[in-house]
């Protein structure tokens, strides 16, 4: 018997930004070719740093959806997450003015939120004493500002959150708000990750943490999910954001449906606060709790984007996670990482991953895992080209440090 509850959610609208593009289609064509776009990090360079690229968002000031006035206000993620929420309600074609407000909502996570705003203003003080802070600071460096933001603009006065659970954030906040609308608590969500943490000291931590890959003279080689060259994560900053929407609801205000979204399911490591479990126990406990919560069996699972950052701890990790849950139809599975091309961006990958299982679902279309040139697992990764196939239904891993463990699942839906 199904346990699915009677209050169905779909996915209705569809935004991104990050450095391979500065809309969802960009980056889904970026994906789908398998064309990573790193770069030199210009802000700050010099010997000492043994890491000096990484993925970027350039040639982008964000005035043709934002207001310039306003922008000055955030924090960079916060425009990073306004500007695709903003391409996400444009896309799915509501007018919240003709909504209850009370009745939608908002809920994007963010692992460190206004990073920059810290680091700038902290340096400011100092040199210029504390009365040269800008009365923005604090409402720029909360980590709950693109939440409250997006609801500001939209006048949205349904359930506002912000989930803070390192690089699960935004698959954290799009399992809540999944939850808020299945329990009958609002019919539309705006929902997702934001993340801008290219900064000088949080590039510094993940140096010497020596969590990223050092391939300085060739970028566009350096995030290999999978492969046996794989030496770190290439650090990268963006936003992705999807509407979600009671089923009822949508068909009533005749909205194009991308794909239904059927289970959530989340699990703690509780045992190292930056390494994952080596055996992948907790990361198989979140995607056995949402296989259950979407009524699914895990055979009829076609398709997994996986977290796989490039990490030697973490891609093995995943790996016997999935073989734990799936078995024998492991190796039947097609499996990637879009984390090839745009790099690891952290509490926003999510939202961004995310995006591109609802295109691979819409468009029967699996993108493939970049620089996956020699394999260091069994399993079908897909490598470095597209495939057509038939996805019914498809996973989005999402892990974190501090052990926070997402999964969500998605499933065609019969337009």
């Amino acid at each position: 018997m199904s346990t699915q509850p009677s209050r169905r959610v779909v996915v209705t609208g569809l935004g991104a930004i990050c450095n391979v593009g500065h809309n969802s289609l960009d980056i889904w064509q970026a994906m789908r070719q398998a064309r990573p776009a790193m770069r030199p990090i210009e802000r700050f360079q010099g010997e000492r740093w043994a890491v000096k690229f990484g993925g970027e968002v350039v040639d982008w000031d964000g005035t043709d959806r934002l207001e310039r006035g306003e922008l000055k206000r955030l924090d960079r993620f916060t425009m990073l997450g306004l500007y695709a929420a903003v391409e996400a309600v444009q896309d799915c074609g509501i007018d919240f003015s003709k909504e209850d407000p009370f009745r939608c909502g908002v809920v994007i996570g963010s692992g460190v939120g206004g990073v920059n705003t810290i680091e700038e203003y902290i340096e400011k003080m100092h040199v210029k004493g504390p009365d040269r802070v800008t009365p923005f600071l604090v409402p720029r460096l909360m980590v709950n500002a693109c939440s409250g933001n997006v609801s500001i603009r939209y006048g949205l006065k349904g359930p506002n959150s912000a989930p803070a659970t390192a690089c699960a954030s935004a698959a954290n906040a799009i399992g809540d708000a999944f939850q808020l609308i299945q329990d009958g608590d609002a019919d539309v969500m705006v929902t997702g990750g934001a993340e801008a943490a290219m900064t000088p000291l949080c590039m510094a931590g993940f140096m010497v943490m020596r969590a990223l890959s050092t391939r300085n003279d060739d970028p566009n080689h350096a995030s290999r999910p999978f492969d046996h060259d794989r030496d770190g994560f290439v650090l990268a900053e963006g936003a992705g954001i999807l509407v979600i929407e009671e089923l009822e609801h949508a068909k009533k205000r005749g909205a194009r449906i991308y794909c239904e979204l059927l289970g959530f399911g989340s699990s703690g490591d509780a045992g190292h606060i930056t390494a994952p479990d080596p055996e992948g126990i907790g990361a198989a406990r979140c995607m056995v709790l949402a296989l259950k919560d979407a009524g699914l069996k895990p055979e009829q699972i076609d398709y997994i984007n996986a977290h796989g950052t490039s990490t030697p701890l973490g891609d093995a990790a995943e790996v016997m996670a999935i073989k734990s849950v799936f078995g024998e139809h492991a190796k039947k599975l097609a499996i990637s990482s879009t984390k090839g091309v745009t790099g690891h961006t952290l509490g926003a990958s999510g939202g961004i991953e995310s995006m591109a299982v609802v295109r691979t679902i819409a468009e029967q279309v699996i993108p493939p895992t970049a620089n996956l040139d020699h394999p260091d697992f069994d399993l079908d990764f897909v490598p470095n080209h597209e495939r057509k196939g038939t996805i019914r239904y498809a996973l989005n891993n999402s892990f974190g440090f501090g052990g926070h463990n997402v999964t969500l699942v998605f499933g065609r839906y019969p337009n």
